[in-house]
């Protein structure tokens, strides 16, 4: 192996049983852009490049990585979301296109507004919090994560990306003990939502590397975070203020129904890019 493109026929060969064709092919992009310098137009430009021995030897340890199923995120310490570029490790999940399209969502429908009190629950690597602050002009952001080890993470991507936002190392199923008059206009969460009979259909890549406590939930009370975070709302959202959560695709009706016996008002269960339920919409009453 002496050029470019023969890593790329490696990468192909070595990944196949775990990954489809395209998969590989974009995972070797990402390892040719971070290491190369090289997007995809300069890559097939340059494909015969010689590679020298210590970049060899770089590129095949992240392939021994990736046939580990250790995510391509993970080996390179760093994902992207909305635009901007994370810091991500195995104590954080790694951000998905599903928590974007919650994002774009909550910043297209409150472009306008300013000064608004937002509370994120479980910020995981800060791609929420973080991504708010930048776009909603002179938001006041304030983000909750029961671990010690995402907290840190997330506030380094907060320093990375020259944005304030108020971190709080807590257990929101202790709200009542943590919170006293705080009102926000919006209040956001991506919670655990998997259940465990879903763990059969998912990649090992997830399985063996990202945090449980940030995916799965309990196969008898799958809604108990939402339901424990609809509480919050009631008491801490202004009047009139919005709740936003992604979901379990398989649980829509269920959440809507909840929300419904909660009292919220103007639910809309709203489908993602894949056509799959996947964000709930509520307003708190007046």
């Amino acid at each position: 192996m002496k050029i470019l493109q023969d890593f790329e026929l490696l990468f192909q060969h070595e990944l196949q049983e775990l990954y489809d064709e395209d998969e590989i092919k974009a995972i070797f992009l990402v390892v040719v852009a971070e290491k190369f310098g090289l997007n995809r137009t300069n890559y097939q430009l340059r494909k015969t490049d010689i590679v020298n021995e210590a970049d060899k030897a770089e590129v095949l340890s992240i392939l021994q990585d990736l046939k580990k199923h250790r995510p391509i995120q993970y080996i390179l310490n760093k994902a992207d979301f909305y635009g901007e570029i994370f810091q991500v490790n195995e104590s954080v999940l790694i951000p998905r296109q599903e928590t974007e399209e919650l994002v774009d969502l909550i910043i297209k429908n409150h472009k306008s507004s300013q000064n608004l009190k937002i509370i994120d629950i479980g910020t995981g690597s800060g791609c929420i919090p973080i991504t708010l602050s930048k776009h909603l002009n002179n938001a006041l952001v304030t983000t909750i994560d029961i671990s010690k080890e995402a907290i840190k993470t997330a506030q380094e991507n907060a320093k990375n990306l020259k944005t304030q936002v108020q971190f709080i190392n807590a257990d929101i199923f202790e709200w009542e003990y943590i919170f006293s008059d705080q009102q926000y206009n919006i209040i956001v969460s991506n919670p655990p939502y998997i259940t465990a009979g879903e763990k059969q259909h998912m990649n090992q890549n997830v399985l063996a590397y990202e945090p449980e406590l940030a995916l799965f939930i309990e196969e008898s009370a799958p809604l108990i975070f939402y339901d424990v975070i609809s509480s919050f709302a009631l008491k801490h959202l202004t009047p009139d203020g919005d709740l936003y959560f992604e979901i379990n695709q398989y649980l829509g009706a269920e959440m809507k129904e909840l929300m419904v016996k909660k009292g919220f008002e103007q639910v809309k269960l709203i489908k993602d890019i894949n056509g799959a339920d996947r964000i709930i919409h509520a307003k708190k009453a007046r």
